[in-house]
């Protein structure tokens, strides 16, 4: 069996596919003033101990300069909180606000979803294709980098 045209398509419009969807599912009413981007940068800020400006970056796959644009929006619309390390004052590090973690929540909730969704009726020997299909992809993007 050919999966080829299948799988192409799938491909092709499963990003646009799902940064539409989780567009209108993360911007609710509470959430009205931020983007689907400003979200992710959210996410990579995460919960954990605070992240430096680089750290951020490099997870997002954008410059410093690029982060910094949207961080100042996100620290006036408080979601995010910028200090200066007190080992190093030259380093500026990022947490998020109590809104900002609602924010995060939210759309932690929302990949739950997709995964559940995702996973729904695959047995462990599917489960374990699928797993090895996705690091394929993954991997030849990687390399595209």
């Amino acid at each position: 069996m050919d999966h080829y045209g299948t799988f192409n398509d799938v491909l092709s419009n499963l990003f646009q596919e799902i940064m539409a969807i989780e567009g209108r599912a993360l911007i609710t009413e509470e959430f009205s003033d931020i983007t689907n981007n400003d979200m992710h940068i959210i996410e990579a800020v995460g919960i954990e101990e605070p992240r430096n400006m680089s750290t951020v970056a490099a997870k997002l796959m954008v410059t410093v300069g690029t982060l910094t644009t949207a961080v100042n929006s996100l620290v006036k619309k408080s979601y995010i909180d910028r200090v200066r390390s007190e080992k190093d004052r030259r380093i500026v590090l990022l947490s998020l606000t109590e809104k900002g973690r609602r924010a995060y929540d939210h759309h932690r909730r929302f990949h739950e979803e997709m995964i559940e969704a995702l996973t729904t009726d695959l047995s462990e020997e599917e489960a374990n294709v699928l797993v090895k299909a996705l690091k394929n992809i993954s991997d030849f993007f990687k390399k595209q980098k």
